[in-house]
């Protein structure tokens, strides 16, 4: 018997419109629900505050003058919420800023269908 991993409700914070989708059929394919996509901080954190995603699958270089890391400080003053970051930048900077927020994981990119499903497994 295959355990099934409860279904849960994702926002996709990403700026690059294939990867955007790529990452929402991915969800999909894992049987979660994607209740918001955004390309910047700014509409990232108002979609956050809509919506209240269990998880949020956050790019951190992103259109606006707000980055995601910035965004997800914002966010997790209003709602608790689960973060796992995809980006495509490694740079020392980002990843000590990162640990200035509350995240389950952090994914560079490209990612691959396991990688996510381990890390939305993660997430409670």
């Amino acid at each position: 018997m295959l355990l099934q991993m409860a279904k849960k409700t994702v926002l996709i914070v990403e700026d690059e419109m294939i990867i955007s989708l790529m990452l929402q059929q991915m969800v999909i394919q894992m049987g979660h629900e994607v209740v918001g996509k955004a390309t910047s901080g700014e509409v990232a954190v108002q979609e956050a505050l809509e919506t209240r995603p269990e998880v949020i699958l956050m790019d951190i270089r992103l259109q606006g003058k707000m980055d995601g890391i910035e965004a997800i400080i914002e966010i997790q003053k209003e709602i608790n919420v689960s973060v796992i970051y995809i980006t495509g930048n490694t740079d020392q900077m980002y990843k000590k800023r990162v640990k200035e927020t509350d995240y389950l994981d952090f994914l560079v990119k490209p990612i691959t269908q396991h990688q996510l499903s381990h890390s939305l497994e993660l997430a409670s």
